[in-house]
């Protein structure tokens, strides 16, 4: 057994946009999966031995060939992803949501498996598309997935309740009928399962209250699989509904792991915002919090709150006996993972630094991204991204326009802190004002700003910023500065709370440029919008700093990007 020392686990341990976490215990390693929407790698997987310090391996689905994200809508695309592991096997069962608008939700739900955590992944098995935040749990030799259903028609709050079905493991598919489970009374809209065995009971684990600020995490137990199942009385299990002045709000959507030594851990979402209950510009964020479990059989966190520091696990701990787990957790026999590759630029896991400050310096001297990067609804292929062509350099061909729900060329990485900076050197010689590379503050198609060198009318290059605010799009062509024969500029913004900022060097030192703007255009909340009671567009995805090439004229032109650096926390 490996020894670890004392510590505390400092929230939230994965910053930035990592929400609906699913936790995972294999032998002596933790591994945590995060929803990714419209971005690609799909589905974000992160590794601990000790709960404190997490490495993120990247995505899982990182070919057409695992995840078509062709036209996902804002927001859409992978939700909640679940993973467990069963006869040797990662099981990673996640929704590919093409529609949430008009009271409709299509949200196809898809298994891949793999021997490693790393992959390779098996060939997608669509399982269904009755409703989304799909979890598998496996009891013994049997396997049940769960889900809410989705109720499209008016005036039945969009949810018919959960449900569970086999799912045969040898088969590797559905077997017989969906069967309702039997909620407390006065469950109301409840998303997120996760069903867990402890003794003779099993625990559903659910999401309640929406995804805002009365987010909370909900347990109730029965005898029986399907119920009928009884709410803990205590209330919530965690939850900052009723605090609004905590640092971390709209905690819930949980998953619950037991250590080797018998010691439990709830891993939820968390959003740090801008002032009370303010805008969170930062997404939301995974976190964890102790469990312990009371004489009569119920979980419990310390205060019932999201918390900034908890306590660690110690590894070396054993407990007393308890009854066995049978949830997806209970193996001893996965294969260790240690050796991955973080690629370049270190990795998104926290063990305090997302808070107190770090520096990442990306010099694109390795064939591949590394895995703090995202691409936007298409894979990194070398048709439009390569790190080959020109060595130590990202070599970005222009795509399609913001608006476009296909070929766009954004290369990006999650803002981690609320005070960040992010700078790029570029070499470009755009030729036509439809010709566009620069460095982006980016929320989604209709929430973005944009440093940009681009031509003028005259073919002369320039540089501008743009804005888009709820769909609203602004260039400053009058704030633009003339470049002359300059190709090779290195670009800079700033985030300080709420206000953002542009900045440029032309090889003569730090200059600024343009107005300050509002940052809490790229925000959650900022983004959504409902109206007259029906879903406009979601906002789910915190928001992310990156290299952003157009070609309106379909040409593809390149450019040059090296040596980008992030800073946080400062």
């Amino acid at each position: 057994m490996r020894e670890q020392s004392a510590g505390v686990i400092r929230n939230p341990v994965l910053a930035g946009s990592h929400p609906d976490p699913s936790v995972l215990r294999v032998g002596p390693d933790f591994y945590l999966a995060t929803s990714t929407f419209e971005w690609y790698p799909g589905v974000r997987l992160h590794h601990s031995t000790d709960l404190v310090h997490w490495r993120t391996l990247g995505g899982a689905l990182d070919s057409t060939r695992l995840l078509d994200l062709t036209g996902c809508p804002d927001s859409g695309g992978v939700w909640a992803p679940n993973l467990s592991y069963a006869d040797g096997l990662f099981h990673l069962l996640h929704s590919n949501v093409s529609t949430y608008t008009g009271g409709f939700t299509d949200n196809p739900n898809y298994l891949v498996t793999a021997p490693s955590v790393q992959g390779p992944w098996s060939e997608p098995v669509l399982l269904h598309a009755r409703g989304f935040d799909a979890s598998l749990f496996h009891d013994g030799a049997d396997s049940w997935m769960l889900n809410i259903v989705h109720d499209w028609r008016p005036g039945h709050g969009g949810s018919a309740g959960l449900e569970a079905r086999r799912y045969d493991r040898a088969a590797g598919r559905l077997t017989g009928q969906p069967v309702p489970v039997v909620l407390p009374p006065q469950a109301g809209w409840i998303e997120g399962p996760n069903l867990y065995r402890r003794g003779e009971w099993y625990y559903l684990l659910t999401a309640d209250g929406g995804t805002g600020y009365d987010h909370q995490v909900t347990v109730a137990r029965s005898r029986t699989l399907t119920g009928p199942y009884e709410r803990d009385p205590r209330g919530p299990l965690i939850t900052a509904r009723d605090h609004p002045d905590l640092p971390l709000q709209k905690a819930g959507h949980g998953s619950l792991v037991e250590t080797e030594g018998g010691q439990w851990y709830l891993a939820y979402l968390v959003a740090r915002p801008h002032g009370r209950r303010g805008p969170c510009v930062l997404g939301r964020e995974t976190a964890l919090a102790p469990v312990t479990w009371t004489a009569d059989g119920w979980p419990r966190t310390p205060t019932g709150l999201p918390a900034l520091e908890v306590p660690a696990p110690d590894i070396t701990a054993k407990t007393e006996d308890m009854p066995s787990w049978t949830g997806p957790a209970d193996s001893n026999d996965g294969d260790d993972s240690n050796d991955s590759d973080d690629g370049n630029g270190g990795d998104d896991g926290n063990d305090g630094d997302d808070i107190d400050g770090i520096e990442e310096i990306d010099g694109f001297d390795r064939p591949t991204l590394g895995p703090h990067w995202s691409t936007l609804r298409r894979p990194a292929a070398p048709d439009w991204v390569s790190l080959t062509e020109r060595p130590s350099h990202l070599r970005l061909h222009g795509g399609r326009s913001p608006q476009s729900l296909i070929g766009s060329s954004l290369v990006a990485r999650r803002m981690t802190a609320a005070r960040s900076s992010f700078e790029a050197t570029m070499e470009y010689r755009p030729r036509a004002f439809q010709q566009l590379a620069g460095i982006t503050a980016y929320y989604n198609t209709g929430n973005w700003y944009y440093q940009y060198v681009t031509a003028d009318d005259d073919g002369q290059a320039v540089l501008r910023t743009a804005r888009c605010d709820r769909g609203v799009l602004d260039v400053d062509e009058a704030g633009q500065e003339s470049l002359g024969g300059t190709t090779r500029l290195r670009l800079g913004l700033d985030v300080d709370g709420a206000a953002l900022s542009f900045r440029f060097d032309t090889g003569d030192g730090w200059r600024p440029f343009g107005p300050p703007l509002d940052a809490t255009v790229l925000s959650d909340e900022h983004a959504e919008h409902i109206e007259d009671g029906q879903i406009r567009s979601l906002g789910f995805t915190g928001a992310f700093l990156g290299l952003w090439a157009w070609d309106l004229t379909g040409g593809g032109l390149h450019a040059d990007f090296d040596e980008v650096a992030y800073r946080a926390g400062r």
